[in-house]
Protein backbone atom coordinates (compact mmCIF):
# COMPACT_ATOMS: atom_id res chain seq x y z
CA UNK A 1 0.00 0.00 0.00
CA UNK A 2 1.27 3.21 -0.91
CA UNK A 3 2.15 6.13 1.99
CA UNK A 4 -0.44 9.22 2.01
CA UNK A 5 0.30 11.96 0.31
CA UNK A 6 1.81 15.09 1.94
CA UNK A 7 0.19 18.21 0.67
CA UNK A 8 1.29 21.88 1.62
CA UNK A 9 -1.36 24.77 2.05
CA UNK A 10 -2.41 27.85 2.60
CA UNK A 11 -4.84 29.16 4.62
CA UNK A 12 -6.60 32.32 4.47
CA UNK A 13 -8.79 31.82 7.27
CA UNK A 14 -11.66 34.36 9.70
CA UNK A 15 -10.21 35.77 12.84
CA UNK A 16 -12.63 37.71 14.91
CA UNK A 17 -11.51 37.81 18.61
CA UNK A 18 -15.50 38.96 19.29
CA UNK A 19 -18.87 39.29 18.32
CA UNK A 20 -18.53 43.25 18.40
CA UNK A 21 -14.88 43.03 17.33
CA UNK A 22 -13.72 44.04 13.44
CA UNK A 23 -12.64 40.13 11.46
CA UNK A 24 -10.35 40.05 8.80
CA UNK A 25 -8.83 37.34 6.84
CA UNK A 26 -5.07 36.15 8.15
CA UNK A 27 -2.71 34.18 6.34
CA UNK A 28 -1.15 30.55 7.62
CA UNK A 29 0.70 28.14 6.34
CA UNK A 30 -0.62 24.37 6.88
CA UNK A 31 2.61 22.14 6.05
CA UNK A 32 2.97 18.54 5.93
CA UNK A 33 -0.91 17.85 6.03
CA UNK A 34 -1.26 14.08 4.93
CA UNK A 35 -4.44 13.73 3.05
CA UNK A 36 -6.03 10.98 4.88
CA UNK A 37 -6.49 13.59 7.50
CA UNK A 38 -10.17 15.44 7.82
CA UNK A 39 -10.01 18.69 7.31
CA UNK A 40 -10.87 19.69 10.93
CA UNK A 41 -7.83 17.50 11.45
CA UNK A 42 -6.13 19.49 9.11
CA UNK A 43 -7.13 23.02 11.55
CA UNK A 44 -5.88 20.70 14.29
CA UNK A 45 -2.43 20.53 12.91
CA UNK A 46 -2.26 24.35 12.43
CA UNK A 47 -3.40 25.04 15.79
CA UNK A 48 -0.75 22.76 17.26
CA UNK A 49 1.77 25.22 15.17
CA UNK A 50 0.01 28.13 16.44
CA UNK A 51 -0.22 27.05 20.51
CA UNK A 52 3.52 26.10 19.85
CA UNK A 53 4.35 29.65 18.57
CA UNK A 54 2.22 31.48 21.48
CA UNK A 55 -0.25 32.37 19.22
CA UNK A 56 -4.20 32.53 19.88
CA UNK A 57 -5.12 28.87 17.79
CA UNK A 58 -8.04 29.31 15.42
CA UNK A 59 -11.59 28.72 17.02
CA UNK A 60 -14.38 26.34 15.20
CA UNK A 61 -16.84 24.45 16.10
CA UNK A 62 -17.04 20.68 16.37
CA UNK A 63 -17.90 17.84 18.21
CA UNK A 64 -18.71 14.01 17.21
CA UNK A 65 -16.61 14.35 14.40
CA UNK A 66 -18.87 11.50 12.52
CA UNK A 67 -21.37 13.85 10.45
CA UNK A 68 -24.06 13.76 12.83
CA UNK A 69 -24.49 16.65 15.56
CA UNK A 70 -24.50 19.14 13.19
CA UNK A 71 -21.93 21.47 15.32
CA UNK A 72 -19.21 21.88 12.63
CA UNK A 73 -19.58 24.03 9.99
CA UNK A 74 -17.46 27.13 8.05
CA UNK A 75 -17.39 28.36 4.03
CA UNK A 76 -14.60 26.90 2.23
CA UNK A 77 -13.42 28.61 -0.72
CA UNK A 78 -16.98 29.85 -1.06
CA UNK A 79 -18.62 26.47 -0.56
CA UNK A 80 -20.64 25.36 2.96
CA UNK A 81 -18.91 22.95 4.37
CA UNK A 82 -16.45 22.76 1.51
CA UNK A 83 -16.00 20.88 -1.66
CA UNK A 84 -17.38 17.66 -1.67
CA UNK A 85 -21.17 17.20 -1.74
CA UNK A 86 -23.45 15.41 0.65
CA UNK A 87 -20.87 16.08 3.35
CA UNK A 88 -20.23 17.27 7.20
CA UNK A 89 -17.31 19.64 7.14
CA UNK A 90 -15.91 17.22 9.79
CA UNK A 91 -16.26 14.06 7.58
CA UNK A 92 -14.75 16.42 4.41
CA UNK A 93 -11.03 14.74 4.18
CA UNK A 94 -7.75 16.73 2.79
CA UNK A 95 -7.03 14.25 -0.55
CA UNK A 96 -10.14 16.98 -1.99
CA UNK A 97 -7.17 19.15 -2.04
CA UNK A 98 -4.02 19.83 -3.83
CA UNK A 99 -0.23 20.49 -2.71
CA UNK A 100 -0.16 24.28 -2.96
CA UNK A 101 -3.73 25.37 -3.02
CA UNK A 102 -4.94 28.38 -1.10
CA UNK A 103 -7.96 27.81 0.88
CA UNK A 104 -10.11 30.70 2.42
CA UNK A 105 -12.09 29.74 5.49
CA UNK A 106 -14.71 31.85 6.61
CA UNK A 107 -17.90 31.20 9.37
CA UNK A 108 -21.58 30.88 8.46
CA UNK A 109 -22.92 34.67 7.35
CA UNK A 110 -25.96 35.42 8.42
CA UNK A 111 -27.88 38.30 10.65
CA UNK A 112 -29.22 35.52 12.45
CA UNK A 113 -26.06 33.95 13.29
CA UNK A 114 -23.74 36.19 14.52
CA UNK A 115 -19.93 35.28 15.08
CA UNK A 116 -18.85 34.03 18.69
CA UNK A 117 -15.09 34.00 17.47
CA UNK A 118 -13.41 33.29 14.88
CA UNK A 119 -15.43 30.23 12.67
CA UNK A 120 -17.67 29.81 15.91
CA UNK A 121 -21.11 30.72 15.62
CA UNK A 122 -24.42 31.19 17.89
CA UNK A 123 -27.05 29.09 16.04
CA UNK A 124 -29.48 29.64 19.07
CA UNK A 125 -31.88 31.02 16.53
CA UNK A 126 -32.27 27.57 15.60
CA UNK A 127 -33.28 26.49 19.05
CA UNK A 128 -35.74 28.76 19.46
CA UNK A 129 -37.37 27.67 16.04
CA UNK A 130 -37.27 24.30 17.71
CA UNK A 131 -38.79 25.62 20.61
CA UNK A 132 -41.40 27.62 19.22
CA UNK A 133 -43.15 24.05 17.75
CA UNK A 134 -40.62 21.52 16.54
CA UNK A 135 -42.39 18.53 18.68
CA UNK A 136 -45.54 17.05 19.69
CA UNK A 137 -46.80 18.10 22.71
CA UNK A 138 -50.31 16.19 22.70
CA UNK A 139 -50.56 12.75 24.86
CA UNK A 140 -50.27 10.28 21.85
CA UNK A 141 -50.65 7.01 24.63
CA UNK A 142 -48.01 4.59 25.43
CA UNK A 143 -45.36 2.97 23.27
CA UNK A 144 -47.75 1.15 20.61
CA UNK A 145 -47.05 -2.12 19.43
CA UNK A 146 -44.97 -2.28 15.78
CA UNK A 147 -47.35 -1.69 12.68
CA UNK A 148 -50.04 -0.73 14.69
CA UNK A 149 -50.29 2.83 13.39
CA UNK A 150 -50.44 2.13 9.84
CA UNK A 151 -48.73 4.89 7.86
CA UNK A 152 -48.07 4.73 3.98
CA UNK A 153 -44.91 3.64 3.15
CA UNK A 154 -44.02 7.00 1.20
CA UNK A 155 -45.54 9.34 3.73
CA UNK A 156 -42.89 7.26 6.27
CA UNK A 157 -39.84 7.42 3.93
CA UNK A 158 -40.42 11.04 3.29
CA UNK A 159 -41.00 11.91 7.01
CA UNK A 160 -37.73 10.15 7.98
CA UNK A 161 -35.60 11.56 5.10
CA UNK A 162 -36.97 15.03 6.74
CA UNK A 163 -36.09 14.30 9.80
CA UNK A 164 -32.39 13.67 8.81
CA UNK A 165 -31.75 17.31 8.88
CA UNK A 166 -28.98 17.79 11.51
CA UNK A 167 -29.78 21.59 11.54
CA UNK A 168 -25.84 22.77 10.79
CA UNK A 169 -26.82 25.51 9.55
CA UNK A 170 -24.93 25.14 5.83
CA UNK A 171 -28.26 25.84 4.08
CA UNK A 172 -28.53 29.36 5.91
CA UNK A 173 -24.91 30.03 4.79
CA UNK A 174 -25.15 28.92 1.06
CA UNK A 175 -28.85 30.96 0.25
CA UNK A 176 -28.03 34.53 -0.47
CA UNK A 177 -30.78 35.56 1.12
CA UNK A 178 -29.71 33.71 4.42
CA UNK A 179 -33.13 32.14 4.73
CA UNK A 180 -33.70 29.24 7.18
CA UNK A 181 -36.97 27.77 5.31
CA UNK A 182 -35.16 24.30 4.35
CA UNK A 183 -34.32 24.26 8.13
CA UNK A 184 -37.96 24.99 9.21
CA UNK A 185 -39.70 22.64 6.32
CA UNK A 186 -37.69 19.77 7.61
CA UNK A 187 -38.57 19.96 10.93
CA UNK A 188 -42.17 20.73 10.11
CA UNK A 189 -42.56 17.95 7.43
CA UNK A 190 -41.19 15.20 9.66
CA UNK A 191 -44.25 16.02 11.52
CA UNK A 192 -46.53 16.80 9.13
CA UNK A 193 -46.80 13.25 7.58
CA UNK A 194 -47.31 11.12 10.55
CA UNK A 195 -50.50 10.56 12.71
CA UNK A 196 -48.95 12.45 16.02
CA UNK A 197 -47.79 15.74 14.26
CA UNK A 198 -51.26 15.78 12.32
CA UNK A 199 -53.12 17.58 15.28
CA UNK A 200 -50.69 20.43 15.75
CA UNK A 201 -49.63 20.92 12.66
CA UNK A 202 -51.28 23.75 11.80
CA UNK A 203 -50.40 25.49 15.04
CA UNK A 204 -46.41 24.45 14.59
CA UNK A 205 -46.22 25.87 10.92
CA UNK A 206 -47.66 29.22 12.08
CA UNK A 207 -45.48 29.38 15.38
CA UNK A 208 -41.95 27.95 13.36
CA UNK A 209 -42.36 30.47 10.41
CA UNK A 210 -43.33 33.60 12.68
CA UNK A 211 -40.36 32.75 15.02
CA UNK A 212 -37.92 31.69 11.84
CA UNK A 213 -38.80 35.58 10.69
CA UNK A 214 -38.63 37.17 14.08
CA UNK A 215 -34.90 36.12 14.23
CA UNK A 216 -34.06 37.49 11.14
CA UNK A 217 -33.63 35.18 8.54
CA UNK A 218 -34.18 35.93 4.71
CA UNK A 219 -36.91 35.00 2.46
CA UNK A 220 -36.88 32.14 -0.10
CA UNK A 221 -36.64 32.83 -3.61
CA UNK A 222 -36.33 29.18 -4.60
CA UNK A 223 -32.27 29.34 -5.82
CA UNK A 224 -32.00 25.96 -4.62
CA UNK A 225 -28.37 26.56 -2.82
CA UNK A 226 -29.71 25.14 0.40
CA UNK A 227 -30.43 21.77 -1.23
CA UNK A 228 -27.20 22.02 -2.91
CA UNK A 229 -25.06 22.40 0.19
CA UNK A 230 -27.37 20.21 2.42
CA UNK A 231 -24.55 17.66 3.91
CA UNK A 232 -28.24 15.33 4.26
CA UNK A 233 -29.30 16.09 1.06
CA UNK A 234 -32.62 17.26 2.17
CA UNK A 235 -35.27 18.05 -0.40
CA UNK A 236 -36.37 21.39 -1.62
CA UNK A 237 -39.47 19.64 -1.88
CA UNK A 238 -40.09 20.02 1.84
CA UNK A 239 -40.07 23.79 1.44
CA UNK A 240 -43.59 23.81 -0.68
CA UNK A 241 -44.55 21.70 2.01
CA UNK A 242 -44.35 24.11 4.26
CA UNK A 243 -45.71 26.55 2.88
CA UNK A 244 -48.78 24.00 2.06
CA UNK A 245 -48.91 23.42 5.42
CA UNK A 246 -48.85 27.14 6.54
CA UNK A 247 -51.05 28.34 3.98
CA UNK A 248 -53.59 25.73 5.37
CA UNK A 249 -53.28 27.13 8.92
CA UNK A 250 -53.39 30.76 7.80
CA UNK A 251 -56.85 29.93 5.83
CA UNK A 252 -58.48 27.27 8.29
CA UNK A 253 -57.59 30.35 11.66
CA UNK A 254 -59.26 32.77 9.82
Amino acid sequence: MSADKIINLTLKVWRQKGPNAEGKLETYEAKGISQSMSFLEMIDTVNDELVKAGKDPIAFDHDCREGICGMCGAVVNGQAHGPDGGTTLCQLHMRKFNDGDSVVIEPWRSRAFPVIKDLVVDRSSFDRIIASGGFVSVNTGGTPDANALPIPKHDAELSMDAAACIGCGACVAACPNASAMLFVSAKVTQFALLPQGKVEAGERARNMVTTMDEEGFGNCTNIGECEASCPKEISLTNIARLNREFMKATFCSS
